[in-house]
């Protein structure tokens, strides 16, 4: 069954459930019989009609359409290519540290000429510097839970600016580190998640040899 059948056959059942709208009696009957049904059009039907997004695309009998019914709201996964202009793309690092005369500085290794593509809105709605932002690695357990070893970070170099609670990417001797910055006693502490603070200490933040990369502002995580 083509997605074209699959979009029919669920409007049939709509439709058995709630009736035509009057209004559009002349496109329901076009639709459930032979007319085009394009991806336009399902779209505005499931949003005028409050059917949720992808009911129409939803295969009868399998197991992503029963869960669907049974999740209100639920969205359909979406595969899309590296040119969809939903996503936009941020250009994957990893962070070499240099001693310098200023102390240390980081620069960046595309990694494997790989990107990670981020929602264009979400990156339009912040007001986000595309030039700005790089994706990194996390390494080590020390953020853990909430960043793990593996997870993607989207790290914003436009924002150095300090906010006590807030995660930054950072130079720190030498090496790059991800912690969360802490204002305590008039300074500023890199700070970790890990409750194991004795292994995980706090380090205070001063000089040449604590430099912001930038502030992390997302994350792409498999940890559940």
């Amino acid at each position: 069954m083509d997605i074209t059948e699959i979009r029919r056959e669920n409007l049939r059942r709509w439709v058995a459930e709630h009736g035509t709208p009057a209004k559009e009696r002349s496109l329901f009957s076009q639709l459930k019989a032979n007319g085009s049904f394009g991806e336009r059009v399902a779209r505005r039907l499931e949003t005028d009609y409050k059917m949720g997004e992808g009911f129409l695309d939803k295969e009868p009998g399998t197991p992503l359409a029963k869960a669907m019914e049974l999740l209100p709201g639920a969205r359909r996964v979406r595969a899309v290519d590296e040119h969809d202009p939903s996503l936009t793309q941020i250009m994957k690092v990893t962070l070499k540290v240099q001693a310098g005369i200023t102390g240390f500085t980081a620069d960046l290794e595309h990694h494997d000429g790989r990107t990670m593509g981020v929602p264009t809105e979400w990156v339009r709605n912040e007001r986000f510097v595309v030039s700005d932002l790089i994706a990194i690695v996390v390494k080590g357990e020390s953020m853990e839970p909430s960043l793990f070893d593996g997870d993607v970070i989207v790290v914003n170099t436009g924002d150095k600016k300090l906010v006590d609670g807030a995660v930054y990417a950072v130079n720190y001797e030498g090496e790059v580190v991800v912690k969360r910055m802490i204002r305590d006693a008039g300074m500023w502490w890199l700070s970790s998640d890990n409750a194991d603070q004795r292994k995980y200490h706090r380090k205070l933040c001063k000089g040449a040899e604590c430099i912001v990369i930038g502030r992390v502002v997302r994350k792409e995580s498999t940890h559940i």
